[in-house]
């Protein structure tokens, strides 16, 4: 069984090339895909003489207003309302013809530099691409709408044998001119959306990390060096009274200290190792195998080292699936092997465990997968039952020294 994680709005796409091969085929007999083009391809002739109007009126008013001071602001009105016409065209396609796209990113109404005034959102409404396809759309759908509504309409009453077949071939005319006028405008739209998923989980993992944190610190060291406070508070006390017991409160303290120190140091590793700061990640992937209950032997064939960034996700990531071979996977050996190649750098994480793990086994594999995914990475599990299981990661490779790929 083998599951690759990637982004959704790569998932999305794919489901939407397949979506067309749903559709039943036409037939004589009339079913409810058939009746659901019919009704559509009826409904183009009074929906795009709406749409027709609407963009003659705003947006011909709006240019010939230019001269003055109302014609930029009511063009940019125009346009995002296009953009709102073009959400129910969407709407009326995937509920009658079955599409399914994406919906446009909406207007970044903040400039590179963190400016929101009045003319940079004004240029940006102006210039806004997913609003002029819309209203290259709904120029199209005039002439296009009469044409359906009269070849349906005079279908139903003379050619109703054949209707199914007619609807079925201007329907998917509509499919087209659906995706692509009224789809994201291209890749580039698709990647701000998937930014805006990454961004989204880059932002929960932080604050699950910081709660994490928060409660080792609250629930470890910080309760231990209550006690510990309270213990010499006492000791102080009995220190004249009874100097033998309070001699052996403050040994008693002391082995407390030990203690706190030492959660102290395991919770600064689990925030960032210090031998992952020091001597890299060759280093910090063998420190983190001799503390795994199993035998792992570790390569790691890197001529240099990624950024930080990367180089503490790489970290975490091996760190978290030896933990869940010691844990769950009942093997006797495990392996990891770091290498890089071109500007990817690969981790595989093998263990001849009873295999079985996949994405959906629990939150840490999942949570592995949507971070590597933030960072344009992937992850792959090939775990068939009965092992081995080999879980192979990816990550963009950033050079320490340049800063750049």
């Amino acid at each position: 069984m083998t599951e690759r994680h990637s982004s959704p709005s790569r998932a999305v796409t794919a489901r939407k090339s397949s979506e067309g091969g749903r559709l039943p085929p036409a037939r004589f007999a009339y079913d409810a895909h058939t009746w659901k083009e019919i009704a559509h391809l009826l409904a183009n002739l009074p929906v795009s003489i709406f749409g027709f109007t609407y963009v003659v009126t705003v947006l011909f008013t709006g240019f010939w207003l230019t001269v003055t001071v109302i014609g930029f602001p009511l063009l940019a009105a125009g346009l995002l309302g296009a953009r709102q016409l073009g959400k129910l065209e969407r709407a009326r396609a995937r509920g009658l013809l079955g599409v399914r796209v994406d919906e446009p990113s909406p207007l970044p109404w903040r400039t590179k530099n963190g400016g929101s005034g009045f003319f940079p959102q004004l240029w940006m409404g102006i210039k806004d691409p997913v609003g002029w396809r819309t209203v290259l759309y709904e120029f199209i759908r005039l002439p296009w709408g009469i044409v359906t509504f009269t070849i349906t309409l005079t279908s139903l009453f003379v050619l109703w044998p054949v209707l199914p077949f007619i609807a079925r071939g201007l329907a998917n005319v509509d499919r087209a001119m659906v995706r692509g006028l009224l789809s994201p405008s291209d890749e580039l739209e698709r990647r701000i959306a998937e930014l805006e998923s990454d961004r989204g989980v880059v932002v929960d993992a932080a604050a699950s990390d910081l709660r994490r944190i928060e409660r080792d610190l609250h629930d470890g060291a910080q309760a231990r060096l209550v006690n510990l406070a309270m213990g010499l508070g006492l000791a102080k006390e009995k220190l004249l009274e009874d100097p033998e017991y309070a001699q052996a409160m403050v040994a008693e303290a002391h082995g407390e200290v030990k203690l706190a120190l030492q959660e102290l140091r395991d919770l600064a590793r689990g925030i960032h190792p210090a031998v992952l700061t020091d001597r890299g990640l060759d280093a910090a992937l063998s420190s983190v195998a001799s503390r795994c209950t199993v035998p792992v032997k570790v390569t790691a064939d890197l001529d240099a080292r990624p950024v930080a960034a990367i180089e503490g996700i790489a970290y975490f990531t091996v760190s978290e699936l030896l933990q869940n071979i010691s844990k769950h996977s009942g093997a006797r050996s495990a392996s990891v092997d770091v290498w890089r190649s071109e500007n990817r750098l690969l981790i595989q994480v093998r263990d001849d465990g009873h295999g079985g793990a996949h994405l959906d086994g629990g939150t840490g594999m999942r949570g592995l997968a949507e971070r590597l995914d933030a960072v344009d990475g992937l992850f792959v599990i090939d775990s068939p039952p009965g092992g081995p299981t080999v879980v192979t990661a990816e990550l963009p490779w950033r050079d320490r020294a340049a800063g750049k790929p």
